[in-house]
């Protein structure tokens, strides 16, 4: 017996190269972000990592923190809107409207029809607007740069119809408490359908440029699986979580604005990963397509009425408390209201869909390659000022 073998020992050698039996790895602590051009802004990721394997993964958050919800409380109800439309801003229309429901709730004011309807219509053009960001964008993170020249193309088309009604690109403004600033253009109604249409014959070919490509699916097919649970603990909702199998969205199963008179369907897909939540996208622009030519063709029927109601020159809203939620883009935007009888708000806390969908990073990132974090991270679909607020 050898001295090595009395004395209970093996041999390690440690290096590379042909003879080398084991290889003694340290793990190393990565800081992706805060300025990576990855990331849709400024987030930030610390991983440890194993070699190039993800070992933990941690999001962490506020580098653009801008403090909206104590700006919420210094201004009145009229002021507010042009904040609330800028935490996420690929969604200005939606974050309007949370604030808009829930003040008008408080007031138990009722909206004319007329603006019910337009409000619809405007948020599911507003929802097609975001997501033609992201199937355009996305497929670019990972090598494929055609697909964002048909989508931004189709933005365009539809920025014009929304640019025309509010006067803003980004930040309509269009909103008021108790209906929409003013009546629609005379023929903006047919423009807009043909907006709409001119949009959905493009699609076919934006899906044939993605799913006829081998590599987007190699590198999105099985990555970043998101389980049922996970999103369960989390509160992770919109495409996210409908690409996990939760058939949930508050259109259909809490109607707000003209959603209970619509036929909403919703899209789910059960994988949970990369190309489920991008088909989920997809199949959620075809859905507002049709859910906007609804609304256009049932504001064509309606007869000429106010599109708002006439307010006071001070606005105060009773004391009291409420909450509205609604189905943004990016998953479930609610405002949690507080009165104190008072024109500005006491508290008005904004729960944002970004936040608790990008927390789920540190649950699905560890054990995948570094090269695959950005596949994942893309496909999360967040806005970092929707995150930090």
């Amino acid at each position: 017996m050898s001295t090595e073998q009395e004395r209970g020992t093996t041999e390690r050698i440690v290096g590379m190269g042909a003879g080398a039996k084991e290889l003694a790895t340290e793990d190393m602590v990565l800081n992706i972000g805060p300025q990576h051009p990855s990331t849709h802004g400024v987030l930030r990721l610390r991983l440890t990592l194993d070699g190039e394997r993800i070992s933990s993964a941690e999001p962490i958050v506020g580098y653009m923190h801008r403090g909206a919800e104590k700006l919420f409380e210094v201004r009145d109800y009229r002021q507010i809107i042009v904040l609330a439309n800028r935490h996420d801003w690929l969604s200005a229309f939606a974050n309007e409207l949370g604030v808009v429901i829930a003040v008008e709730r408080l007031l138990g004011m009722e909206v004319p029809v007329r603006a019910v309807w337009a409000r619809t219509l405007l948020a599911e053009l507003n929802r097609v607007l975001n997501h033609l960001m992201f199937l355009g964008s996305y497929p670019l993170e990972l090598g494929a740069m055609t697909p964002i020249f048909y989508s931004f193309s189709e933005r365009e088309r539809l920025q014009a119809v929304m640019e025309e009604i509010s006067g803003g690109r980004m930040h309509y403004m269009f909103n008021r408490v108790g209906g929409l600033k003013e009546e629609l253009p005379l023929g903006w109604l047919d423009r807009a359908s043909q907006a709409v249409a001119g949009v959905r014959a493009r699609l076919p070919q934006i899906e044939d440029l993605m799913f006829g490509n081998d590599i987007f699916l190699a590198r999105t097919r099985g990555v970043g699986v998101l389980d049922h649970e996970t999103i369960m603990q989390y509160g992770v909702s919109g495409p996210i979580a409908r690409a996990s199998g939760v058939d949930m969205d508050l259109r259909r199963d809490e109607p707000y604005l003209a959603y209970g008179e619509l036929p909403v369907k919703v899209v789910t897909r059960t994988a949970g990963d990369c190309l489920a939540r991008f088909e989920v996208l997809m199949g959620q622009v075809k859905v507002s397509l049709d859910l906007a030519d609804a609304c256009i063709e049932r504001l064509r029927g309606l007869p000429q009425g106010p599109i708002n109601q006439r307010l006071p020159k001070v606005l105060k809203v009773p004391e009291g408390h409420t909450y509205a939620w609604t189905e943004n883009p990016l998953g479930i935007n609610g405002y949690y209201l507080v009165s104190r009888g008072e024109k500005t708000p006491w508290r008005l806390k904004l729960r944002s869909a970004s936040y608790n969908n990008i927390q789920v990073l540190r649950e699905i990132l560890p054990g995948h390659l570094v090269a695959d974090m950005i596949a994942i991270l893309g496909s999360m679909f967040f806005v970092v000022g929707d995150i930090d607020k």
